[in-house]
């Protein structure tokens, strides 16, 4: 008697667990087919991106693609939109929620990128969308940073007067705005502008990089005039 029933629970028991391996199968299978839908999605939207078309985007996006979904460089679809230079659809995509801070694979983010690459109709936008200005590239720099070293002039005078940016922020060079506008820059005119703009919105003068060699110092060495005389006259009328 007792062996019958030990029969009967092993049989009932294992019915049961092969039910549950076919109800975990078949779950299994449900995701895995929703998760290659919402792939699939996913890899339409950022297509539509590339593509610039608003239309199919916002359909894609109301048939539950993530606008925050990213291709094989990291990017999203707001990233797309800054590198293929579509300000319409950056800005479209920033109204619909995409988020303006991620970073790629290369660290970059719309603001980071624009920055560095003069884009500043790019750059207002971000600004406006309210882009943390204290995320930083690769190189442990600002947005301002890149910009001041390629002399971008105008992108370097939107963010100092529309933006939160730390002027005196110090990369992983030990650089900072200003010392890369010297430093990497050429000594030209537009080099001079980024350094009297840096100046005038009190960028520290003495703040020196790893080497304790100051701006005015780089200027010297470089011979660089002009730079020479806007950071004297700078240090006189601190005296």
């Amino acid at each position: 008697m007792r062996f019958l029933v030990l029969t009967l629970i092993l049989l009932i028991t294992g019915c049961q667990t092969d039910d549950f391996k076919v109800l975990n199968n078949q779950g299994q299978q449900s995701t895995q087919e929703v998760n290659n839908e919402m792939d699939k999605l996913n890899q339409a939207l950022l297509t539509a991106a590339r593509q610039g078309d608003k239309d199919l985007i916002a359909k894609l996006l109301a048939d539950g693609a993530d606008i925050d979904a990213t291709d094989k460089d990291g990017r999203t679809s707001a990233m797309i939109a800054v590198h293929t230079n579509q300000l319409d659809i950056f800005k479209f995509l920033l109204e619909k929620g995409a988020d303006i801070n991620m970073r790629d694979n290369r660290s970059d983010n719309p603001l980071l990128y624009a920055g560095a690459e003069g884009m500043l109709d790019f750059v207002k936008v971000s600004v406006a969308a309210g882009a943390d200005t204290s995320i930083l590239n690769r190189f442990g720099g600002t947005a301002l940073i890149p910009a001041a070293d390629r002399g971008h002039v105008d992108v370097v005078e939107e963010l100092l007067t529309t933006s939160d940016v730390n002027i005196d922020h110090v990369n992983n060079l030990g650089w900072t705005a200003l010392l890369e506008a010297i430093i990497l820059g050429d000594g030209g005119k537009e080099h001079q502008a980024i350094v009297q703009l840096l100046i005038q919105h009190g960028a520290d003068i003495y703040l020196a990089d790893s080497d304790g060699i100051s701006p005015l110092e780089h200027a010297q060495n470089r011979g660089y005039k002009e730079m020479v005389e806007m950071l004297m006259k700078k240090s006189s009328e601190s005296l």
